[in-house]
């Protein structure tokens, strides 16, 4: 807290009570640590903060350079200053975040498991959209769906032609752009559970359209309509899952969505290793008719399941976010957990936000500090598309290329999904010990440096067997390191980054930049390594090594590290303006000073009124 030189202070028990005591500022310069565990507040109306804990004394005071100097941490507190909070509701806010930080994730899972459970279910949407995806690229290779929806060439063989493939592939990221557009809006109206249950009836009849099809422009239309709503269940997995657990179980539940992709992949691979033998048309519908398994269980367990506690809140259903909190836990397992300190801390962290930002549409999501986690959110994810990431499915090909017979090309792909799933497992073991920002950088790193590698060894033994064998092996390390790294934590990161209000159409702006950037790589990747277009091959390694960079370097100056923060914390640090590089070095505090019986005793506390000092 700061004044100018001659301002007099007064402090009461509340604002507009007697006052108690009063303290005159003799240097303007000077910051004062407050170190009382009472609350009390300023009641001088020219004084900035209006909620703030003080001793009966306010004598000590500290030169801004000493705070500079580490002699005393500052602690952020909120800038706004007309947020009239109830006392009461503050301190059940903070006795809840306190808890929660205290929380380790074998505590959070005992507390948890039906929040747990639900995320699980609702994330179990994704498989689908895993599995079609691989379904499509190794249909091109399929000899009765070729035959169906192919056009007869000189030689007596059926192909799909290659404008044919890239509409297809294009076209469900088309639907899903638009698919992620709603899911932000709708979400936002009517909740999580309608939004999905509508998307998931809307998955089974566009299945029909598929199923059926009789001519490659019907199956075209059928993928767009499929892409509405696999973008529905790309934003809605991410954001439930981020809303019904507690931090310490945040990065585990959101990255799992990744698991779930790598889950449909394997499935399609099998699928369609079973349906080989089938020469007719049904060995393709079956593979279609399958995808029928999916939404009828889903839909059943979301009618069941609660609505996001963070949701009600926003609408001001109070109450009802109470019960829903209660169906989320366990009764009982811990003594201090408390559901209407639970509420309270969403209460409060909702009303910081509406201070800062009135609106929850699209526009907002760009305006003032909002503007700054969009960036965050959709350069994490867009960082996914642009690392090399596009070269990962081609190690079988530099192995065919080094002899390796084509039959085993099945084998290797089973691998690399292996290692996806190996990798998510890894990483949840990773964040435990590790914070977000540390992976996304140390991962981009060694990709750095595998993508150079495969450049370089093309150019010195690219045309030798072995040289083709080194290539594919680093492609797959690649892919490990891929799958340990951003491929998982870049779903935590874009949920945890945005705003509460705005977190589901964040995540709609940051997923279709990844889209996108999805559709660029289905066009030019295939020029690169394709003899007849520009013929790079594995040489791409040093374009897409020159690209890892950029985003090496941007992830080191803009990427914060959100583990560990509580929303209302994370909301402080983005309105401060706070470095990335010092988000988890900047102590917080979201409740104006007011002290929590959880708190560990601290000697003294410094409220800082201009955070110029932290931001660099």
């Amino acid at each position: 807290m700061r004044g100018s030189a001659g301002d007099t202070i007064r402090f009461g028990l509340a604002p507009g009570s007697e006052v108690l005591c009063e303290e005159t500022y003799t240097d303007p310069s000077a910051y004062y640590i407050l170190t009382s565990s009472a609350p009390r507040f300023c009641v001088s109306p020219n004084i900035q903060f209006s909620l703030l804990p003080i001793s009966s004394t306010m004598h000590f005071k500290t030169d801004i350079h000493a705070a500079e100097a580490g002699a005393e941490p500052p602690v952020l507190i909120p800038t706004v200053t007309q947020q009239n909070f109830n006392p009461d509701l503050l301190v059940e806010a903070k006795d809840a975040t306190a808890f929660e930080h205290q929380m380790t994730p074998r505590e959070a899972f005992k507390i948890y498991p039906k929040a747990v459970a639900w995320s699980v279910l609702l994330s179990a949407a994704i498989i689908m959209e895993g599995y079609d995806t691989i379904l499509l690229g190794s249909f091109y290779g399929f000899p009765s769906f070729v035959q169906k929806f192919g056009k007869l060439q000189p030689d007596g063989s059926y192909s799909i032609s290659a404008a044919w493939q890239a509409g297809l592939s294009n076209g469900a990221q088309v639907g899903e752009i638009f698919g992620l557009f709603f899911a932000g809006y709708a979400s936002e109206r009517y909740g999580y559970r309608k939004t999905m249950i509508s998307a998931l009836l809307a998955i089974i009849a566009f299945i029909f359209i598929q199923f059926f099809a009789q001519n490659i422009q019907t199956l075209q239309a059928a993928y767009i309509l499929c892409g509405l709503p696999w973008g529905v269940f790309q934003t809605i997995t991410t954001a439930y899952a981020s809303e019904v657990c507690p931090i310490a179980l945040r990065g585990y539940l959101t990255t799992y969505v990744n698991l779930c992709w790598v889950l449909g992949q394997i499935i399609a691979s099998g699928v369609l290793r079973g349906m080989l033998s089938i020469q007719s048309e049904w060995g393709y519908r079956a593979c279609y008719a399958i995808q029928w398994f999916w939404p009828v269980p889903i839909i059943t367990g979301i009618i069941f399941a609660p609505e996001s506690p963070w949701w009600l809140v926003r609408k001001g259903r109070y109450e009802a976010a109470a019960k829903c909190i209660d169906r989320l836990t366990t009764k009982g397992a811990n003594v201090n957990f408390n559901t209407e300190q639970k509420v309270a801390m969403m209460i409060h962290t909702n009303d910081m936000e509406k201070k800062v930002s009135e609106g929850t549409s699209y526009f907002d999501c760009l305006k003032h500090t909002d503007l700054r986690r969009t960036e965050i959110a959709s350069v994490a994810w867009l960082a996914q598309a642009f690392c090399g990431s596009a070269l990962m499915g081609y190690s079988t090909y530099f192995y065919e290329q080094a002899g390796l017979a084509t039959t085993q090309a099945f084998n290797f792909s089973l691998i690399q999904f292996a290692i996806g799933g190996f990798g998510t497992m890894f990483s949840w073991v990773a964040m435990t010990y590790f914070g977000r920002r540390t992976m996304y950088l140390s991962g981009l790193s060694m990709m750095f440096t595998l993508l150079l590698i495969v450049g370089i060894l093309s150019v010195t033994a690219g045309t030798t067997t072995g040289g083709q064998w080194a290539i594919g092996s680093m492609l797959l390390v690649f892919t490990l390191v891929y799958d340990c790294t951003i491929g998982p934590v870049c779903y935590s990161l874009v949920a945890e980054i945005p705003a509460t209000r705005l977190r589901s159409k964040t995540i709609v702006i940051a997923r279709n930049l990844y889209n996108i950037g999805g559709i660029v790589n289905n066009i030019i990747v295939p020029y690169m390594l394709n003899p007849t277009a520009w013929n790079w091959k594995a040489k791409t390694g040093f374009f897409w090594a020159g690209i890892t960079a950029l985003f090496i370097l941007w992830t080191y100056f803009r990427l914060p590290e959100p583990k560990g923060l509580a929303y209302s914390e994370l909301d402080i640090l983005f309105e401060r303006k706070i470095s990335a590089r010092k988000f988890k070095s900047t102590p917080v505090d979201p409740f104006n000073g007011i002290t929590s019986e959880l708190d560990t005793p601290k000697g003294g506390v410094l409220m800082v009124e201009n955070a110029e000092q932290v931001k660099a």
